[in-house]
């Protein structure tokens, strides 16, 4: 695909603002409008950017070669199912969707119609700054810790789906597959979801260890990589990296533009996938993996 792309963002929220942004900076993209179903928001967002607020998301669909999902996490799958009925290739914020049925779907019908999904597990381009993708070594031990302050957003869905999904899709990555074994424990405690939870994933080679909380008093985002060569250390809030193994490694990872601005390095990876037709970085079955694995840590697998 030659021509400038032409692209939607479904949802009016925080991240709905930033995708906004992204992609009428592009050079290669045209924002031509915002859906939500709250008109104030739309509205809002639309004039921000001097874009057409549509009230029916299926008259953006219509217009749209490509859609950012940045809804609440429950909407996604529905609204992924619309977007590929329009033909619309899609950049989905994580999780690809809150049930499994609507990720398998989303990912058969993007194969089939041969449309491009990314999904928005946004780590990776952090992972990829730091270096993580070039170790042959399959790692041992990881551990990881995402823990966040209450905040209402999000809450539509278990900490699992919002902030853990991040650290499972992590996990598939390093471990080059998906785990043997599953086991989660859950705590409820201010919405309708988990949100507390703690997570052991089994995989041939090794075992994660994942704890994720929207109870904290403090933000904490730390991820240990344990492989038969030494051990990284990574402090994602802080952005900085300590390791005693061979490998070379960023530890001024922190001014990497992937890891300054991971979100544009997803707008980035979108466009190129569709440009190209090539698989994207984080592709659909990326996300069903991810999906699948935070469902059945919860208890619904």
């Amino acid at each position: 695909m030659d021509k400038i792309i032409k692209i939607g963002i479904v949802g009016a929220g925080k991240f709905g603002g930033y995708h906004a942004r992204k992609c009428a900076d592009h050079p290669e993209t045209e924002l031509i409008g915002i859906h939500d179903l709250n008109a104030e928001s739309r509205d809002r967002l639309a004039q921000q950017f001097a874009v057409r607020a549509f009230e029916n998301q299926h008259d953006l669909l219509e217009d749209c070669d490509a859609v950012v999902i940045a809804a609440p996490a429950s909407q996604h799958g529905r609204i992924a199912r619309a977007g590929l009925a329009y033909g619309c290739h899609l950049l989905i914020e994580k999780p690809i969707a809150t049930a499994l049925d609507e990720a398998l779907d989303i990912v058969q019908i993007s194969q089939a119609k041969n449309l491009i999904v990314q999904v928005g597990h946004q780590e990776r381009f952090v992972a990829r700054a730091i270096g993580l993708d070039k170790i042959a070594e399959r790692p041992r031990l990881i551990r990881a810790h995402r823990l966040n302050p209450f905040s209402v957003r999000g809450t539509d869905t278990s900490v699992t789906m919002d902030l853990m999904t991040h650290d499972i899709d992590l996990a598939n990555w390093l471990m080059g597959g998906v785990p043997t074994h599953v086991q989660g424990r859950t705590i409820t405690r201010k919405s309708d979801h988990p949100d507390h939870v703690w997570a052991h994933l089994s995989y041939p080679d090794g075992d994660v260890f994942l704890e994720a909380s929207r109870l904290a008093l403090q933000g904490d985002r730390r991820f240990e990589i344990h492989y038969p060569s030494g051990t990284i250390e990574i402090n994602f809030n802080a952005k900085t990296l300590t390791h005693d193994t061979p490998f070379q490694m960023n530890a001024d990872f922190g001014q990497h533009p992937d890891a300054k601005d991971s979100l544009a390095a997803g707008t980035e990876e979108f466009i190129r996938a569709i440009k190209t037709n090539s698989i994207p970085l984080i592709s659909a079955q990326d996300g069903l993996n991810a999906a699948e694995i935070a469902l059945k840590v919860d208890g619904h697998l």
